[in-house]
């Protein structure tokens, strides 16, 4: 496997980029999310890149406008939307042979990707998909509360507390009226309009510990046979299982996509 580092320009900037090179006629672009550097928490992008690269697939991922190496101003993800086809047309001329691209985000970067230009993806992989209306996610949404509560429910000494009356009665019974009441943001009406019309495969892969999905699953239609969880995962996958179920998805769409 060979890893390349190089800048392609975009909207005036220049943006940094690593690729991992492949044979395969298949590629997979990775749009980073937040201020996340390419090679993503606890190196776990590049991690990944090199996963799928071994086993063909070349694979390009890059520093947003104003992170990382990459020039310009971090305006947020919206922004970073017109970043994409950059991308996409940099990943075609640096390695030719790519007939078909699938796109792979996380957090914001899915909501990015559902957002942004899709025909040149042949598949989109959304990852805890960022529903929330402000840049920083909330810690007392519906589906927050509700991941609090259950887990307090599994600890034998908050009942103990309970029972004690070591808990504030009051407060137990305002946070299950908000948890009762999950109301759909905007942002998720918004995304699920933007991929109506999308008639290429779409995956949306939620951590079992991850706010950020639970927020998301809560305002997205149960019975979306798209969706795929992974129990135990924190938001960035980093568990040796969490990340072997991360890859071992990605290479299946992959090879579906080829």
């Amino acid at each position: 496997m060979t890893r390349r580092q190089f800048f392609f320009p975009s909207r005036g900037n220049l943006l940094a980029a690593t690729l991992d090179e492949g044979a395969l006629p298949t590629a997979l672009l990775i749009v980073t999310g937040g201020n996340e550097i390419r090679a993503g928490a606890f190196a776990g992008q590049a991690q990944l890149a090199a996963r799928i690269a071994q086993a063909g697939y070349p694979v390009l991922r890059y520093d947003r406008a104003g992170v990382g190496d990459s020039g310009g101003v971090n305006r947020g993800y919206r922004d970073g939307i017109e970043d994409i086809p950059a991308a996409v047309a940099a990943l075609r001329q640096h390695i030719p042979q790519v007939e078909r691209i699938v796109g792979f985000g996380n957090c914001d970067a899915a909501t990015a990707l559902a957002f942004g230009p899709k025909d040149a993806f042949a598949a989109l992989v959304l990852a805890n998909p960022w529903t929330f209306a402000s840049e920083t996610a909330p810690d007392h949404t519906p589906a927050a509360i509700r991941q609090r509560y259950a887990a307090r429910l599994r600890d034998p000494r908050q009942w103990q507390r309970l029972l004690s009356g070591g808990v504030d009665v009051g407060k137990l019974v305002s946070g299950l009226r908000r948890a009762a009441s999950p109301g759909t943001p905007p942002l998720a009406e918004e995304m699920r309009h933007a991929l109506a019309a999308y008639d290429r495969p779409v995956r949306f892969l939620l951590a079992g510990r991850d706010r950020t999905a639970a927020a998301f699953r809560e305002h997205w239609p149960a019975g979306d046979r798209r969706i795929e969880p992974c129990p135990g995962a924190s938001h960035a996958f980093v568990e040796p299982a969490a990340r072997d179920w991360l890859t071992a998805r990605l290479l299946d769409l992959l090879a579906a996509s080829g």
